[in-house]
């Protein structure tokens, strides 16, 4: 019986020799204990490293989440800022002044405008309300006219740009 098997039936504390076999087996080498615990030193780092990585990914994720939860309904907003500039409304004034500073708050969060005139239609950023019919200067499907910008937060599509279409002419 080893010196560990004792400890574990006499509940004492462990000593150097209990770790040492008492029969003719000869223990492991040093090189090769050191060689062990550098292995598993190692696997240790990494798994650290990789804990890491993975927490910082989640807390960017969260981040942006939140970020996108707070803009997202503030899009209408800038839809009836986009609606009065169209009428002349935000030319001059207390409200340029207001709608130039949320602009900007929701720029600074990362917000950013797409879909104009001329764009060639991506249906992953645009939702097409309506076909035009045709039209010969345009080589591929084609926004005609927006009625609604769309928006991203970096590569995150909050919201599609809703547009009319028009197609290339045949031929």
């Amino acid at each position: 019986m080893s010196g560990v098997d004792n400890w574990l039936e006499e509940g004492g504390p462990l000593e150097p020799e209990d770790f040492v076999d008492s029969g003719d087996a000869v223990g492991p080498s040093a090189e090769v204990q050191l060689a062990e615990r550098t292995a598993d030193l190692q696997r240790l780092q990494a798994e650290y490293a990789n804990y890491r990585k993975r927490v910082d990914r989640d807390r960017q994720l969260i981040a942006e989440n939140a970020t996108y939860r707070v803009l997202a309904p503030i899009i209408e907003v800038l839809d009836t800022i986009d609606r009065a500039r169209e009428h002349g409304e935000v030319d001059e004034g207390g409200f340029k002044a207001v709608a130039d500073q949320l602009q900007a708050v929701v720029t600074g969060l990362g917000l950013t405008r797409f879909g104009e005139p001329g764009d060639a239609f991506d249906p992953n950023l645009h939702e097409a309300l309506s076909h035009m019919g045709t039209d010969p200067e345009v080589d591929v499907v084609t926004c005609k006219h927006i009625a609604k910008a769309g928006y991203k937060i970096g590569d995150r599509v909050v919201r599609a740009a809703q547009v009319l279409v028009v197609d290339p002419v045949e031929g």
